[in-house]
């Protein structure tokens, strides 16, 4: 089955009666409505009648006359019918039909019709024509095999049998609002791209509507064989009976989404509704989605995003819509959990919150593209209220970067909110790159670089989310869409290898997640300290099995806010576990003057405490291995005094001084 048409203008339908089609599309009228002509002839911005017999009717839509003849009209149109006759002009008799829908384009193929003249009928001009026809009340009524019947049946035929004509159809009823939704052509096409995507795809022609993506969309469908293959070619997707040749390869799940994605927002929200309905499998609605967001979005929705200051936003990747690939981050948690061998603190780079016109920038810029900031809202609350409810059926990352062009273009609260569950769903897939969500809405007078607030939100949501579900069946085993989306080449973001993981493991990436997240935005000297104590206080002491990335977040806050009483600092300091320090940031503790000086104190007890852990361990295994060999065991357990004994008198004056 191919659902491509032959030609542009589609096959022809014959019928009986005088109702049928010229060959290759081309509408005829058996009766020239009493006026012979050999054509119309286009004078500037007016056609004539190319006849001797002088014109009685002048009908003006936009800057477009038409010199007619009343009575060809007449006889096809009740609405013309009804108008003329109601005129009181004398001849010519003038009407204007600036409401007809349409336009020009369409009433001149209604006028050669009512003459008699070949009316070649495409995919293009169908709709507009079928919806002129309904206006002009050209009913069978008036005379057997009228234009709204011709226009119905090219439609049901010839149109709605063929993917691509359908796609065509459906791009043109954008201008048609509401007469193409009334006469349930929008409907109707919706349906049949929908029948189409969701059966077997084997013998499909590779022939897309959608341009020739860019080279650096084969990331994305790198699977895809042959995008720009002639319509006229021989090539099959689907393997022939003597499969010889090696171009010839299975089609991929994703064959349909460039088609679908030229539509406007409203008739793809209605496609992938329909698609929905008919049972397609939820990772392809959510990748088709976020196809669709990297096409219409390109500034908004992308890989990246601001990796130190908002500014940054729209730049890069430049915000043309000739990148109509979806960048999906494959990255994993760039978190600093643990310490490395050398523990240099991290970076210390002090941020000041000012005043930002990236994100204007970008909204600007997509502006000058056609994609009014209106529309481009429109578009983030359609995708938002169609994404799958399942989880994972887009990626985390996605998901986030819709949730800041939200905040962006001030999206409506519910819907906001409705996306921000859904990031708590997938929080331990998030990337410290897509956290940093500039405050965009800071109404309470705040100049916080981030929106920390949102983040901590964020992380509420998944908190309740593993509460709910507790062990989650989707982590304990691998996905069965991960071998589909890996065969046909489409990212599926941080997966953080898909299964094998539980809450407790969650929750450990989250808290690694949440340090990095601190540590960056701790460097913002308006960040206030209750905003950074309870984000780092939020999760459970069980998900930090190390505190190190904690104290890292907690030296960068204090190197950007030096003027911090004593009281703030030791406030600040609570929310670290000293005996939860690796020995390379205890050592960094140790000398650390920004630290106060009763911390510095513990956390030299708890070095002390591991040296004496690790020599009693070291002298318990040696006991052990001699007991033994000598026939007797006897376990060293060391106990508190003992160890405040082997603390050196230096350290003990200064604990008791602090004391």
């Amino acid at each position: 089955m191919m659902w491509e048409s032959e030609s542009d203008g589609g096959v022809g339908v014959g019928g009986g009666g005088g109702r049928e089609y010229g060959g290759d599309g081309v509408l005829s009228s058996n009766k020239h409505g009493g006026v012979k002509t050999d054509g119309f002839e286009l004078r500037g911005q007016s056609w004539f009648v190319a006849t001797d017999i002088p014109s009685d009717l002048l009908v003006k839509i936009g800057d477009i006359n038409f010199h007619l003849h009343k009575y060809p009209l007449l006889s096809r149109s009740g609405k013309m019918n009804r108008l003329i006759y109601e005129s009181r002009d004398p001849d010519p008799t003038i009407l204007i039909l600036d409401d007809l829908p349409g336009g020009p384009e369409a009433f001149e193929l209604a006028s050669k019709f009512c003459y008699g003249v070949p009316v070649d009928l495409t995919a293009t001009n169908i709709s507009g024509l079928r919806c002129a026809a309904e206006y002009l009340e050209m009913t069978e009524d008036l005379e057997e095999g009228n234009l709204i019947f011709k226009t119905e049946a090219f439609l049901s035929y010839v149109v709605l049998s063929s993917w691509r004509d359908s796609i065509l159809v459906l791009k043109s009823c954008e201008k048609l609002s509401p007469w193409a939704e009334n006469l349930q052509i929008v409907r109707r096409c919706s349906e049949s791209i929908a029948w189409k995507a969701c059966s077997n795809p084997k013998g499909i022609r590779w022939a897309y509507t959608g341009k020739t993506p860019s080279p650096s969309t084969t990331n994305f469908a790198s699977s895809s064989p042959r995008w720009n293959e002639s319509k006229d070619s021989s090539f099959y997707c689907s393997p022939s009976r003597n499969n010889t040749n090696n171009n010839n390869q299975p089609v991929p799940p994703d064959w349909w989404f460039e088609d679908v994605s030229i539509l406007r927002i409203d008739h793809f929200v209605r496609v992938i509704t329909a698609i929905k309905v008919k049972g397609m499998r939820f990772e392809l609605l959510g990748a088709v989605i976020m196809h669709y967001a990297g096409k219409w979005l390109p500034g908004l929705i992308k890989e990246g995003g601001v990796a130190v200051a908002p500014a940054t936003i729209g730049g890069g990747g430049g915000l043309g819509l000739g990148g109509d690939e979806m960048s999906v981050s494959c990255g994993s948690n760039s978190s600093g959990g643990s310490s490395g061998p050398d523990w240099k603190g991290g970076l210390h780079m002090v941020l000041s919150a000012g005043k930002t016109n990236g994100h204007q920038d970008s909204v600007a810029c997509l502006a000058g593209l056609g994609i009014t900031p209106k529309d481009q809202r429109m578009i983030v609350e359609s995708l938002i209220s169609i994404i799958p409810p399942q989880k994972d059926s887009v990626s985390c990352s996605f998901l986030l970067r819709l949730l800041r062009a939200a905040n962006m273009l001030k999206v409506a609260p519910a819907l906001i909110t409705e996306l921000e569950k859904r990031v708590g769903m997938q929080f331990e897939q998030a990337t410290l790159q897509d956290l940093l969500i500039p405050g965009y809405n800071n109404n309470k007078g705040e100049t916080t670089m981030y929106d920390v607030d949102l983040v901590q939100r964020l992380l509420e949501h998944f908190l309740v989310q593993e509460q709910t579900e507790g062990s989650s069946p989707s982590r304990m085993s691998p996905s069965p869409s991960q071998s589909m989306y890996a065969d046909a080449g489409i990212p599926r973001g941080n997966s953080n290898g898909g299964g094998g993981s539980n809450t407790q493991n969650a929750k450990m990436r989250v808290a690694r997640l949440v340090d990095s997240y601190l540590t960056e935005v701790a460097r913002d000297r308006n960040l206030p300290l209750t905003k950074f104590q309870v984000l780092a206080e939020a999760l459970p002491e069980s998900a930090r099995t190390c505190d190190d990335g904690l104290y890292r977040a907690i030296d960068s806050y204090l190197k950007a806010h030096p003027t911090l009483s004593e009281h703030e600092r030791k406030r600040l300091c609570r929310v670290m576990d000293c005996q939860k320090l690796s020995m390379d940031a205890c050592m960094h503790a140790a000398q650390n003057e920004r630290l106060p000086l009763r911390v510095v104190v513990q956390v030299l007890f708890s070095e002390q405490v591991k040296i004496s852990n690790a020599l009693a361990n070291t002298s318990l295994k040696e006991s052990t291995t001699l007991g033994e060999a000598m026939g007797t065991y006897q376990p060293m357990i060391p106990n508190r005094k003992t160890l405040i004994d082997a603390t050196p008198q230096s350290f003990q004056a200064r604990r008791v001084g602090c004391g």
